[in-house]
């Protein structure tokens, strides 16, 4: 049952305030400083399924991934999981409760793709053919193509009497013009 003061309360137009400042206000806790630096895993705190295994000092033994005993699943992207099965987010390919990996920004859908379509083998094999290709049809070309001759062509008596001979009117040169 709702009250009827509920169903016509207005929103409060200011927040209410406490009489009192905020650092002369009464502590419960020493305060919590966010930024605290464990430098050694001797210094760790040790969760409840850490409690009965023995700690040796040696970061390698104890935790030799160094994040905390959290267990990565296989570093699989996501791009090569089975478009088609049935997962619980079909867009990320990920089912309910599934351990995310700690390189899930690299391996997940919205990453960069990995090329796999061809091995370097094959790239190297299809760009050699597109260079030979290229060149065999430049070589094709330039055996085909027609040369200038590298001796000009003479004619006898020379072009005079077809330039209009010895009397003819010059086109005006730059300095005249």
């Amino acid at each position: 049952m709702v009250l009827p003061r509920l169903l016509t309360a207005r929103p409060l137009s200011r927040l209410p305030r406490s009489p009192l400042p905020v650092s002369r206000l009464p502590r419960t806790s020493p305060p919590i400083s966010c930024c605290t630096q464990r430098r050694c895993l001797t210094q760790a705190v040790i969760d409840d399924r850490n409690k009965n295994e023995a700690i040796t000092g040696d970061p390698e033994i104890d935790d030799p991934e160094m994040n905390g005993g959290y267990i990565n699943p296989p570093r699989q992207p996501r791009q090569f999981r089975d478009p088609y099965g049935d997962w619980w987010d079909k867009q990320e390919r990920r089912n309910f409760g599934e351990p995310v990996h700690e390189d899930n920004d690299i391996l997940g859908m919205f990453s960069l793709e990995e090329y796999r379509h061809f091995t370097p083998r094959m790239a190297f094999f299809l760009m050699g053919c597109a260079i030979t290709t290229v060149g065999g049809l430049c070589g094709i070309v330039s055996f085909y193509y027609p040369d200038k001759p590298s001796v000009r062509r003479t004619f006898p008596g020379g072009l005079d009497r077809e330039l209009g001979g010895a009397g003819a009117l010059l086109a005006p040169s730059k300095e005249e013009a």
